[in-house]
């Protein structure tokens, strides 16, 4: 560890003056400083710092060099989370940002270690991360916690009663209503999800399918179901030969003129007939819908 006691500034006529760090050590690399020295020099540090200026080169000099010397609890926490197979450098930044905000937030006249203090604000910082990321689909919190509580008591059951416990014997345990186990349970489905892509193995060991072959497409045909369903009581409502010229037009294919042929009148006293049967109609549906 290389030390060096921090100089006075100069002004700009050449007069010495004070930088306000006089009574900090100047500490070439940080991040090495010993565990056994980080923690002196922490608590000489914080001191300090308690008496600077918010915003002033001198308050970030003691603030920056206290995250980097006590960089060690963030390895040291994120090591607890190494098996989740994330990057772990994207896990150190993270708890980084809760180091920072325990700086921010501790005061020595707690008298307690700032490792004791701090190591909470990483964990918790780097759990928020797993939290707010992990889930393919976002859930409330609630139901998040949730879905953690709904494995532990479905174990305990599982094993207690050697066999899938009920959805009333989990309310139970977890002292929460059936309605609320049931969407615990479906909430749980969004915390993994699976590309369309995916190979689904059939029946023989040769062939695959991909899961996007097993969802079914979206039916046109589906939307004239309710379209006639709509409909059918707006025809009832109509006189007879007004039925007759829609089913003319519509369903026998005639052209306006053999209709009017058919009913004795002119091809433009139809026109004028379809056009307001059929306003007539188009107006009742977007009534109703």
């Amino acid at each position: 560890m290389t030390v060096a006691t921090a100089a006075t500034g100069t002004s700009t006529d050449g007069t010495s003056t004070d930088t306000g760090i006089a009574e900090l050590p100047e500490i070439a690399s940080p991040q090495e400083v010993g565990p056994s020295d980080a923690r002196d020099l922490t608590k000489l540090f914080f001191t300090r710092l308690a008496a600077l200026e918010e915003g002033t080169p001198e308050y970030q000099y003691a603030r920056n060099t206290l995250v980097e010397m006590n960089m060690s609890l963030v390895r040291y926490a994120a090591g607890r989370f190494r098996h989740r197979g994330d990057d772990m450098e994207d896990i150190v930044q993270v708890g980084t940002i809760g180091l920072i905000k325990a700086i921010d937030r501790f005061e020595l006249s707690r008298e307690v270690q700032f490792a004791t203090f701090a190591v909470p604000y990483i964990v918790g910082e780097i759990k928020r991360f797993f939290r707010d990321t992990s889930w393919a689909v976002h859930v409330p919190r609630r139901l998040q916690e949730a879905r953690v509580e709904l494995a532990k008591a479905t174990d305990e059951l599982s094993t207690r009663l050697g066999r899938a416990p009920r959805v009333s014997e989990l309310a139970e345990l977890m002292d929460l209503t059936e309605d609320e186990v049931i969407e615990a349970r479906t909430a749980a489905n969004a915390y993994n999800s699976t590309s369309l892509d995916a190979a689904v193995h059939g029946d023989r060991d040769d062939s695959e399918t991909a899961l996007a072959d097993f969802i079914g497409a979206e039916d046109p045909a589906m939307e004239l179901v309710e379209d006639f369903h709509t409909l059918s009581p707006l025809l009832a409502r109509l006189d007879e030969r007004d039925r007759q010229i829609l089913r003319m037009r519509f369903v026998d294919e005639l052209t306006q003129s053999q209709i009017g042929e058919h009913l004795g009148v002119s091809q433009m006293h139809v026109s004028r007939l379809l056009s307001r049967t059929l306003s007539r109609l188009r107006d009742g549906m977007l009534t109703t819908g």
